[in-house]
């Protein structure tokens, strides 16, 4: 056997070093996907370290806003998307995005393992459903005492006089959860008596916000008493030891999808549908159970403190389509009547 000289070993070695070099170099090429979400900051760091440690050479960079701002940002880039990927955005929203036609149809991986009845109909779908978020009021027992009013049952009894001043709602153009409220009691009562009661409404209505959460954090440091928020938020306020009780109205809740969909017209289809495969993995709905009671794939969602059993059951009737194709002029609606006592925009 020959032995090899000490310079052909010297310049294996430099090539080995090489393609080693390469290599490395190579794996240290991340691709870089651009993710629109409105999903709570408390969800976003779990979602993005267990995506990225499945999958090490795609990075997540998020671009959050609240719902509104978002799906109001996506049309108006319509002509030149900058996002690959959305996720965690209203199913309302994704609906006019698809009707748009500015998402791609794909079915994920293990998608025939979620609720058919939390993505869209079509087959393959434009968006898959994540998890269903509903209207909850919470309510500060220790400032209602204070004030002398009573834990409202229903979302009539928010329209009686004695609730004047003290209520905070989410504004439903800059918030997911503001304009599910809105389109529910349209589609709960009707137009003109949904119109009716949100004037009878506003009457007691201090301030709408730029936020699904913030009612709910006011309502916990008592700056209003009531607040019209969601069950996520709700849930986290009152585990923190707020004195907030959740009221659940018994006409039904409003609600909406969080949900995931693909960009049409990304230039990474192959990283973005890989990011859609996890979003839909049990892996990414056993974090999303840590907040929401009802989540896409069946058996994982957990019993959440102050979370009703029948939770599913109080979800009112719902036609997304519907809320998506007349958001514009509900919108515009709802502007001309309320505006005046909305918080300035941050």
């Amino acid at each position: 056997m020959t032995t090899p000289s000490r310079a052909a070993r010297f310049g294996l070695g430099l090539c080995l070093a090489a393609l080693g070099l390469v290599g490395t170099s190579a794996f240290a090429q991340k691709t870089t996907l651009q993710v629109y979400t409105a999903l709570e900051t408390d969800a976003m760091k779990l979602y993005k370290d267990a995506f990225e440690k499945a999958n090490p050479d795609i990075e997540v960079r998020w671009v959050r806003d609240s719902t509104g701002i978002v799906t109001a940002k996506l049309l108006a880039e319509k002509a030149n998307p900058q996002a690959d990927v959305v996720a965690g955005l209203a199913a309302s929203s994704l609906a006019l995005l698809k009707q748009e036609g500015m998402l791609m149809p794909y079915e994920p991986k293990g998608f025939k393992e979620l609720n058919r009845a939390y993505s869209d109909a079509a087959n393959p779908p434009s968006w898959v459903g994540m998890d269903v978020w509903a209207a909850t009021i919470c309510f500060n027992r220790v400032e209602a005492q204070k004030r002398g009013i009573p834990k409202p049952e229903s979302w009539k009894d928010l329209a009686k006089p004695i609730y004047k001043g003290t209520i905070s709602m989410p504004h439903p153009a800059s918030s997911g959860t503001g304009y599910l409220d809105v389109s529910s009691w349209l589609q709960m009562w009707g137009e003109d008596e949904g119109w009716k009661y949100m004037d009878a409404l506003h009457q007691n209505v201090a301030q709408y916000v730029h936020s699904g959460s913030k009612p709910c954090k006011q309502a916990a440091t008592g700056e209003f008493p009531i607040g019209i928020s969601f069950e996520f938020r709700a849930h986290q306020v009152k585990k923190s030891g707020a004195p907030v009780d959740l009221v659940f109205p018994k006409e039904g809740l409003g609600w909406d999808i969080e949900a995931t969909g693909v960009m049409k017209t990304t230039a990474k289809a192959a990283q973005a549908k890989r990011f859609a495969d996890w979003m839909a993995s049990k892996d990414a709905n056993v974090i999303t159970a840590n907040w929401w009671a009802v989540v896409a794939y069946p058996g994982v969602a957990s019993k959440l403190e102050g979370i009703p059993d029948n939770y599913e059951k109080l979800l009112a009737k719902n036609d997304l389509e519907w809320a998506a194709k007349n958001r514009e002029r509900i919108l515009a609606e709802w502007g001309k009547r309320y505006e005046g006592k909305a918080e300035p925009k941050p």
